[in-house]
């Protein structure tokens, strides 16, 4: 019998989330594979008393990792565990200033981006000398992201001296960046789904009265034919990041598309009712196909 496991975050009740994984099930079935959803919360791998990797997830042929918890994916790969996406491949996504990193130097146009530098002293502020670079490297407004976030969340369009500095106060001790405000972009970015480094659905997402236009904030998102330029930008970007899925965002740039963000989770219930792509399915058969070789 083929078997698979689908691990979801211990703690989430987002309805995107949910829907995902059952949306992942159904779509196995068809395929005949049959899979658990289960919580993070079971403890699939521990490390056990003589230092080996205890394994309460053994009987499977793969797991979608539909979490973001780094040791677990970590342990269940060292164990032999084939992973979607694979373990690397998820922590580099996760943290925004990794992504950046990993793709520099390969050609990809992304926003001017500097890393946030993390405060370990109690009872000090943010250097002047800071702010002065900030300013003078990528001006006014000045996004700024927590590393770490999904949803829209954790990022902030800073637009004076006065704001850089509160936000740059607050998220001293959280991994974080500063990153160039794209104007033409305001309200409006494009996701892209890549499934096995192929473009299989895009849609342009705006909002009317934020600067992000995630879904999840209120953003509206209508179909997007991709150019060939920007699906090849996509496919490489998936390539570099050794990504199996993935959801990538890009800004629209005065001399064309920036990656902005790379998602190795992007849920895919508001691209299929947009696009009318059924991307659970292109996904299921992705992994079918890598596992089962058929």
């Amino acid at each position: 019998m083929r078997r698979g496991l689908i691990i979801i975050n211990a703690y989430s009740s987002l309805a995107s989330s949910l829907n995902q994984s059952e949306r992942l099930k159904a779509e196995f079935a068809r395929l005949g594979v049959e899979t658990d959803v289960r919580r993070n919360n079971f403890f699939p791998v521990s490390i056990a008393e003589g230092g080996e990797i205890s394994s309460e997830a053994d009987g499977y042929d793969f797991c979608v990792y539909l979490d973001k918890d780094k040791y677990v994916s970590m342990m269940l790969e060292k164990r032999g565990m084939r992973l979607f996406n694979r373990h690397d491949a998820i922590e580099a996504c996760d943290d925004k200033m990794v992504t950046a990193v990993r793709l520099a130097g390969r050609g990809i146009p992304m926003p001017r981006t500097l890393p946030g530098l993390l405060c370990y002293d109690e009872g000090v502020h943010v250097p002047e000398e800071l702010l002065d670079s900030v300013e003078r490297r990528l001006g006014y407004p000045v996004v700024m992201k927590t590393a770490c976030g999904s949803l829209g969340k954790g990022v902030f369009l800073l637009g004076s001296r006065e704001e850089l500095r509160a936000k740059a106060e607050e998220l001293m001790r959280t991994p974080h960046l500063y990153q160039q405000f794209i104007s033409e972009s305001r309200g409006r970015d494009l996701r892209v789904i890549v499934i096995g480094h192929r473009c299989v659905a895009a849609m342009l997402r705006e909002s009317a009265g934020d600067f992000r236009s995630n879904l999840e904030l209120g953003g509206r998102g209508t179909p997007y034919a991709l150019p060939a330029k920007t699906a090849a930008l996509c496919e490489e970007v998936s390539e570099v990041l050794g990504l199996d899925y993935c959801g990538v965002d890009l800004l629209f740039g005065e001399e064309g598309m920036l990656v902005c963000e790379v998602n190795s989770n992007a849920f895919f219930g508001g691209i299929e009712r947009v696009t009318g792509v059924n991307v659970g399915r292109l996904y299921a058969e992705h992994i079918c196909r890598e596992v089962y070789h058929s």
